[in-house]
């Protein structure tokens, strides 16, 4: 039998030593079956990690956007909590009435992005602003993109294509404001994406965080290359894990919010905002059939 797969493979390695000394063939079968659990298990992990980036940005709307763009964020780290996934802000850009020119949040979690995977792209909502005296109803929109961060990444990057930037990290309202240039912002010059982190005490952490995120930036563009080549074969799937794709409308004068992909509504806007997006997501892993 080739045992040369699990030789290779750290979390087998000392088993396959121990299965030299095993002369039982129904106990030599039952640790491979158990080699052969944790190599599943391995590839599962690898397909559906539990740490993702969750990146959201502001799109058409100004401050509008950001305000939406931050609602946006809320919303998922307080889903997040519900299932009891660990979430903090990674970098943040604040717009002047305090809304998010963008953010990223990392959520670490069980299944966290086999349950996010179909949040990736444009998010729109339909309201009457505060600021707006004649009552017009406005759209504005925001981005956002669900990154897997893999142990082992698909591609390599190389390190002389990456330009470094640091500045210092601020606090919220000002305070604790770092004095030492431990914000991170790395650039991948061939793409023009660019990672950041100010969450982490030193710059080193800063930059493997920001590194990590980097690598899951440049691969989730790669992938919607594929998936654009590939477009009428995936035409059945939710999503094309584009960015650019409008998938849901928050329409909050009718209280629903709908998404364009599986046709579907839900209402009670204000438990929703607040984290209660379960129901939303049973349905994109298990959309209607047509």
């Amino acid at each position: 039998m080739d045992l040369s797969k699990y030789k290779s493979n750290p979390k087998t390695a000392y088993l396959v030593a121990a299965l030299d000394h095993i002369q039982n063939e129904e106990d030599r079968a039952a640790m491979i079956k158990q080699m052969d659990e944790l190599l599943a298990g391995e590839a599962a992990q690898e397909e559906y990690p539990n740490e993702v980036v969750l990146e959201v940005r502001a799109g058409v709307g100004g401050e509008e956007a950001a305000l939406f763009a931050e609602e946006l964020a809320h919303m998922y780290m307080a889903y997040a909590t519900t299932q009891g996934w660990g979430s903090r802000f990674l970098a943040e850009s604040k717009s002047d009435l305090g809304g998010y020119k963008e953010a990223s949040v990392e959520i670490k979690g069980k299944g966290v992005y086999k349950r996010l995977r179909f949040e990736t792209g444009v998010h729109r909502i339909q309201r009457v602003p505060a600021t707006e005296k004649s009552g017009r109803i406005h759209t504005s929109t925001a981005s956002v993109a669900i990154l897997p961060i893999r142990k082992k990444s698909k591609i390599e990057i190389n390190p002389g294509d990456i330009d470094m930037e640091f500045s210092r990290a601020g606090g919220a309202g000002g305070q604790n404001v770092n004095k030492v240039e431990t914000a991170v912002r790395l650039i991948h010059r061939p793409t023009g994406i660019d990672a950041r982190s100010q969450s982490e005490r030193s710059q080193a952490a800063n930059r493997e965080k920001a590194m990590a995120v980097l690598l899951a930036k440049v691969e989730a563009l790669e992938e919607e290359k594929a998936h654009a080549a590939h477009s009428q074969e995936r035409k059945d799937q939710i999503g094309t894990a584009d960015r650019s794709e409008k998938i849901r409308t928050y329409n909050i004068l009718q209280d629903r919010v709908t998404d364009h992909r599986v046709k579907e509504s839900w209402h009670n806007l204000p438990a929703i905002f607040a984290g209660q997006i379960g129901p939303i997501l049973d349905t994109l892993e298990n959309p209607p059939q047509s």
